[in-house]
């Protein structure tokens, strides 16, 4: 039909509900899918970081020694020197060394507080142990000659819980992925919704068109065109509302002690994927509109 171009409106789409309630209602789907995203790339950037300072690294603990504080230093003392030797004599180790009380006291102290309270407490022996990335000794072997030369000494494999970590990581990644796919689906039932009613209230002026000569697909472009600006308009005001959850979460990270979570960033691999929600969120909507209306048109008409 030539009276009726590819760039022309001839619905008044813009006056009807569609356009007030749409975008508020878009707009916390993308937040939500937004907060889901964010929390599962912050936790993978979190162990890849804690995986980097442990990686070829393990702990030797030497329990304090019982009785006399200067006999049970000594012979801490000398458990220490029988275990540095040994762990340097074992193949596949670069390097062993015993952390300073001062540098233990540091680590504990924002767990217990009280640093005056830590130098009176018996603190056990910490060894920390370098080891060959291409070369890791035998750790069960290890721990063996360990508990035969000096059995106040127990080995920790930092792998043990860094794997339970990546198994938490794997399954928040899951669950992130499903809860965006059904909020895509809540959206993708709005827009069904919103598509249904607004046809419903121009069904005159659609009627009319059909009998000049304009297609399902002119009719179904017209409604999927105002869906995806709608949606375009719901998606960036809910990734707006996520920028003050991010910049809380970093603020929170930074007032934890102990420097776990004081580098918790989202890399830009996050960043963009929570900046293409919005015009995911469009695209779904455009798409989802343009169905709903043909297959609305084959039953109106």
């Amino acid at each position: 039909m030539k009276g009726i171009g590819a760039g022309r409106t001839d619905l008044p789409l813009k006056g009807d509900a569609t356009s007030r309630f749409l975008p508020w209602l878009v707009a916390p789907m993308v937040f939500l899918s937004a907060v889901a995203l964010a929390a599962a790339f912050l936790l993978y950037a979190l162990i890849g970081r804690w995986d980097r300072d442990v990686s070829g690294t393990l702990t030797v603990e030497i329990a304090a020694a019982p009785g006399d504080a200067a006999a049970a230093a000594d012979k801490t003392h000398a458990e220490v020197e029988t275990a540095i030797r040994l762990l340097k004599d074992t193949p596949g180790v670069i390097d062993a060394r015993a952390l300073p009380q001062a540098e233990l006291a540091q680590l504990l102290a924002p767990w217990l507080g009280d640093r005056d309270l830590l130098k009176q407490l018996p603190l056990p022996a910490l060894i920390d142990v370098s080891l060959r990335a291409d070369d890791r000794p035998d750790l069960a072997a290890l721990a063996k000659r360990l508990a035969a030369q000096v059995p106040d000494a127990t080995l920790d494999d930092h792998r043990v819980w860094l794997l339970r970590l990546i198994d938490l990581s794997r399954t928040v990644a899951v669950l992130a992925i499903v809860i965006v796919a059904l909020i895509g689906a809540v959206t993708s039932a709005t827009v069904v919704y919103a598509t249904r009613t607004g046809m419903a209230v121009h069904r005159e002026v659609i009627e009319v068109l059909h009998l000049i000569g304009a297609t399902d697909d002119y009719i179904a472009r017209q409604f999927a065109g105002r869906a995806f600006v709608l949606g375009l308009e719901g998606g960036i005001v809910g990734l707006v509302m996520t920028a003050p959850v991010q910049l809380g979460l970093g603020l929170v990270a930074r007032h934890i002690e102990g420097g776990f979570l004081s580098d918790l960033a989202m890399p830009p691999l996050g960043w963009a994927a929570c900046a293409v929600l919005p015009v995911a969120a469009a695209i779904l909507a455009m798409v989802t509109a343009r169905l709903t209306v043909h297959g609305t048109l084959a039953r109106m008409l």
